[in-house]
């Protein structure tokens, strides 16, 4: 059997044999986290790539993948990631097959659990090296654990687990570095009692993204052409970029505790704004030089101010928190998961041009880039040439670092032809001829140079590279590190007191985080209130604001008297339909809403016309009604205890039936239905009482409700994204049938969903309240706190 050492020095790829070299000496890489969806996804991936680039090259490799878990469990769930390892496109199959089989079988689970296990792991590493006659190059490990693990983890690497003088060691963390400056300086501290700076390796992996990392060497290549226009003289703005088509489901517990500018901008956007505005060192492969520039225009960053920010969060954002983290459902947040930041840089170089950084989830496109826009003030004369258009001193003039996905899909830098052609290296980009007639930025795709990387590569294979190569200049140092929260946490202090505003998401939002530069800050181009018309913000406590709402009559005012006006325009209503047919059909939503309506009904309005009432359910809950939950016990606890309304007059829903809940077999929804077309005429309502989620649901009527919101049903079976979940629900035709239909909308909690609904698109499966539309009259009672919070 050939012995280990000799598998090291010979190794048949393909037909070729690659003779033993004398070896360099050996490295063992332990990836802690080694069965967590990074690991999975992208950490395997690049360390056996660096091992495929560096098979041949004289050292030798083990890689330990460690976790808490027991050998006996985390062996099979290790492997199995491992069998989906692939090569590049470029290399040879045969090639692939052979060294894949041998990464696996250089690669070992360790539980790493206690100090003992560490230790035991070092003696391992020593005892395998002197069998095989080796000396040891170093020591990588790569900490993919949460933050708090970190300490614990780097005592015991510290302690028990250091590689011998002459080794080296590098120790890979993983974002986020921190909550805010005392935090970041908190847990810097921690890891400098253990660790030399040279060896602490923080990951922002879009240092390692294709395109980031050719900003400063296209910076360098192009000087000629870049120094007389790089400036604030020819600058107009720079655009820094990353939007997000995905929500935050399933991950609401880290947003809630970071947000967006935390998750996103602080240090992706942060570093890539580096690499654009940072002086380019002369020696770009000198990390230090690197670095130091770095930090010296973090330090020319002009501190933020409050109004440098505008922010947003999701429709759905709260919903899911409430959903994930167990929430009540008085539960708010101010979370951005969207947020513009304006900066400016305090130098000679950038003085008064805007930065602005922009980042988001759920929205219209998954996108990335840089975008620098020079001011043109050119005035052209004489008509573009047909023959030579793209020469005319007239064309915009603008470079884009695409990094990633949007309309050309792949990593690219795009510079248009008025402003020069570009030059990158032959052997890792080209030009990309097979782009399709598609505009970019307001202009057709030919009016740019457009080149792109021979061969992509995943951001962890290029920075798992540079760690193993110890190239410092792509990762986070202590003081870059401690310098970019200086700057950001003052703002962030300020905007976690601020409410966001709130977006329906994806395409619905429209222009709604639309913002522009006004001296200097950014402001919304839309206006924050709700949109109204013919509001009159000076209406006393005694009188109710009229105005049009999403096109119907809209009454307003704090909610006591608001509900006082509710109550004496449904006994109005009464009186007129009893008549005019002898009869009052009144059907009520249930919630918390109406239930100062029902104690205003039974203690003020004595001459109430109750005998000739017929009281109907909008929808209920499937519990008993003598749950605290079903609203048929609302509805008897604070108005029928209290008035006289015939037995037979009221209607509460079947939803418990044969000592069986919502069952569908049970035609609970069939029953209701008939009798509400034996007894009411045409099933028109006299009046509908609705009110208004907060995630825009009215009725028992979701978004999303496949039932309800179309068709021919009067009432359905439906389910709440909270529990209890079952409902039975009117439909909103039937609700449509209505002579009237009164939506109230009380309270502070209702701000935010008052506000979208006021400028998003309608499209009831979203947002089910725009699916009512009756064919009698529609009028919106939303007290002040809803509207102006």
């Amino acid at each position: 059997m050939m012995p280990l050492r000799a598998l090291y020095c010979f190794l048949l790829l393909g037909a070729v044999a690659v003779l033993c070299r004398e070896n360099k000496g050996h490295v063992s890489v332990v990836l802690l986290g080694a069965t967590g969806d990074l690991a999975k996804k992208y950490l395997w991936q690049g360390l056996f790539h660096l091992y495929l680039n560096e098979v041949d090259s004289g050292y030798s490799f083990s890689f330990h993948g460690a976790a808490l878990t027991p050998p006996e469990k985390a062996e099979t769930l290790l492997f199995n990631a491992l069998k989906s390892l692939s090569c590049p496109a470029d290399i040879n199959p045969d090639r692939c097959a052979l060294v894949k089989d041998q990464f696996l079988k250089l690669t070992r689970y360790r539980q790493l659990k206690t100090a003992e296990n560490f230790t035991a792991l070092h003696q391992d590493i020593l005892t395998s090296l002197a069998e095989e006659g080796l000396h040891e190059a170093g020591r990588l490990f790569y900490l993919s654990v949460p933050p708090f693990a970190y300490a614990g983890i780097a005592q015991n690497i510290n302690g028990s687990c250091r590689p011998p003088p002459g080794a080296w060691l590098r120790v890979v963390l993983e974002k986020p570095f921190g909550h805010d400056y005392d935090s970041a300086e908190k847990l810097a501290n921690v890891m400098q009692t253990f660790f030399q700076e040279e060896e602490i390796y923080r990951v922002d992996h879009y240092l390692g993204k294709q395109t980031v990392e050719q900003i400063l060497p296209f910076r360098r290549r192009h000087q000629k052409h870049l120094d007389p226009i790089w400036n604030r003289h020819h600058v107009e703005r720079v655009e820094i970029v990353m939007k997000e088509t995905v929500d935050a489901k399933g991950r609401t517990s880290f947003y809630e505790e970071y947000g967006v500018i935390r998750d996103v901008i602080q240090n992706h956007l942060t570093e890539v704004l580096t690499y654009v505005a940072m002086e380019v060192p002369r020696n770009l492969s000198n990390s230090d030089d690197v670095l130091r520039a770095k930090l010296e225009l973090l330090a020319s960053l002009q501190p933020p101010e409050h109004n440098s920010a505008v922010i947003g969060q999701y429709q759905n954002y709260l919903p899911q928190v409430r959903e994930e983290m167990e929430k009540k459902q008085n539960y708010f947040t101010n979370t951005q998961t969207f947020a513009g930041v304006l900066i400016y840089i305090d130098n000679a170089r950038w003085e008064g041009v805007p930065f602005l950084l922009v980042s988001g989830k759920d929205l219209d496109e998954r996108t990335s880039y840089v975008r620098v826009v020079f001011k043109d003030n050119a005035f052209c004369v004489q008509k573009e040439s047909k023959e030579d258009p793209v020469k005319s001193s007239c064309q915009p003039k603008q470079i884009i670092f695409h990094i990633g996905n949007g309309a050309l899909n792949f990593p690219a830098i795009l510079v248009t032809r008025s402003l020069f052609k570009p030059s990158l290296p032959l052997s890792q980009w080209k030009e990309a001829s097979e782009v399709s007639n598609i505009s970019f930025f307001g202009q057709p795709i030919s009016e740019y140079y457009v080149q792109r990387p021979s061969q992509e590569r995943d951001a962890y294979t290029v920075l798992i590279s540079n760690i193993y190569r110890g190239r410092k200049s792509s990762f986070i140092t202590t003081k870059n590190l401690l310098a970019s929260w200086r700057f950001w946490t003052r703002l962030l202090e300020t905007l976690d007191n601020q409410t966001p505003r709130i977006y329906p998401g994806g395409a619905e939002t429209g222009s709604l985080l639309d913002f522009v530069i006004e001296q200097k800050v950014l402001r919304y181009v839309t206006n924050e209130d709700v949109e109204v018309i013919g509001m009159n913000q000076k209406t006393n406590t005694f009188a109710s604001a009229q105005s049009i709402f999403l096109g119907n009559t809209m009454v307003s005012n704090w909610a006591e008297p608001l509900i006082q006006k509710l109550a004496q325009d449904i006994q109005t209503a009464a009186e007129e339909a009893i008549q005019s047919r002898g009869t009052f059909h009144l059907a009520l939503s249930g919630g918390s809403s109406p239930i100062a309506l029902f104690q205003r009904l039974s203690k003020h309005h004595y001459g109430f016309p109750w005998k000739y009432t017929h009281l109907w359910l909008v929808d209920e809950r499937c519990v008993p009604f003598t749950d605290t939950d079903s609203n048929f016990g609302n509805l008897e606890r604070h108005l029928l205890r209290h008035v006289r309304v015939p037995y037979v007059n009221i209607h509460p829903m079947p939803v418990d039936r044969n000592q069986r809940l919502c069952a569908e077999e049970n035609k609970g929804t069939e029953e209701y239905a008939q009798e509400i077309s034996s007894l009411v005429s045409n099933s028109s309502f006299d009046l509908v009482l609705l009110g208004l989620g907060s995630d825009g649901h009215t009725a028992s009527i979701f978004p999303g409700s496949k039932d309800g919101i179309t068709g021919d049903k009067l009432v359905v079976f439906s389910e709440s994204p909270l529990k209890p979940i079952n409902r039975m629900s009117l439909t909103l035709p039937l609700i449509n049938k209505a002579q009237k239909v009164a939506v109230l909308v009380l309270g502070k909690g209702k701000h935010d969903i008052i506000t979208l609904i006021s400028r998003a698109k309608s499209n009831p499966e979203k947002w089910p309240i725009f699916g009512v539309k009756p064919t009698g009259q529609l009028v919106w009672y939303v007290d002040y706190d809803a509207m102006f919070r």
